[in-house]
């Protein structure tokens, strides 16, 4: 497996969240590795792009060796921000921009590659010739061992992967969030070997409160004392049984919730249990 069943989200880890100090951050570090979580999830944008930088320094006070972690960072969405003179949120994948943005994520990251790249969102203007063009000079300069996709749909992955290799697709994945399941993006996913990584994994269940999140937990309690688990457990549980090996991003920044997450992966949910609760989020049964 070359990612951690489970990968450590670092959106939050910086000026977009917790604002950890950098003794924070190489304390969170080293915890994740205590607990089999190795891959972390970067994207230059985060912390409207300072994270990376936050996350580098603290790696090299950690230290870990380079080999101990995998490092995945996305590119191609211009923000707007001070550090950017961009007049409207848009996306750029030309050649030189591909191989400049890993440039700046490498040099933030303070590492000498990435282990994978995504291209955060398909952009009506991406031209796949020019992306496979920056791919292919930047593997073959060492700077990424692997390459994938975020958000991109079966015809975008098709238009993309007859020009390069797609490893990794992210999606939003969770129980009140699974289209993908339906939709064909799974489907094809495993179809072409393609490893998918779930963003945003345990959905709007603890955010929102209505008639789905109600169903929802009272068949998440219904299902607590069998497996001697919490909700969360539970959620990621479903996740993880899906036939197509989906890599949970997990986002706190919460140690316990971290302790729980990897204590999930060892949970078996049965199948008819599996059917309930999706069920409870689709408020029917099953066509």
């Amino acid at each position: 497996m070359k990612y951690s069943r489970l990968i450590a989200g670092t959106m939050t880890w910086g000026s977009w969240g917790k604002q950890l100090s950098n003794k924070e951050m190489e304390s969170l570090i080293n915890f994740c590795l205590s607990n089999q979580i190795t891959t972390f999830d970067h994207a230059d944008i985060y912390g409207a792009y300072t994270t990376e930088a936050d996350f580098g320094k603290a790696f090299k006070g950690s230290g870990l060796k380079r080999d101990d972690i995998q490092l995945i960072s996305k590119c191609g969405i211009q923000y707007q921000c001070d550090s950017r003179n961009n007049i409207v949120k848009h996306y750029n994948y030309s050649k030189d921009y591909i191989i400049w943005s890993v440039e700046e994520s490498l040099q933030h990251l303070e590492t000498d590659y990435l282990d994978l790249l995504l291209l955060h969102r398909p952009s009506p203007l991406m031209v796949a010739e020019d992306i496979a063009e920056a791919v292919t000079i930047l593997k073959k300069d060492g700077k990424i061992r692997d390459f994938g996709v975020s958000n991109f749909t079966p015809s975008q992955m098709d238009m993309i992967g007859l020009r390069m290799d797609i490893d990794v697709n992210q999606i939003e994945f969770s129980l009140t969030e699974h289209s993908a399941m339906h939709n064909g993006t799974l489907d094809f996913m495993m179809t072409n070997g393609i490893k998918p990584m779930a963003w945003s994994p345990l959905g709007s269940v603890f955010k929102d409160d209505n008639e789905q999140t109600r169903r929802i937990h009272k068949q998440l309690g219904a299902l607590m004392d069998k497996y001697n688990a919490t909700e969360d457990q539970l959620l990621l549980a479903w996740i993880l049984k899906h036939p197509s090996g989906i890599h949970p991003v997990i986002g706190t920044t919460t140690k316990e919730r971290l302790k729980l997450a990897v204590e999930a992966a060892k949970i078996e949910l049965e199948l008819e249990d599996w059917f309930l609760i999706l069920q409870a989020a689709e408020g029917c049964e099953v066509p």
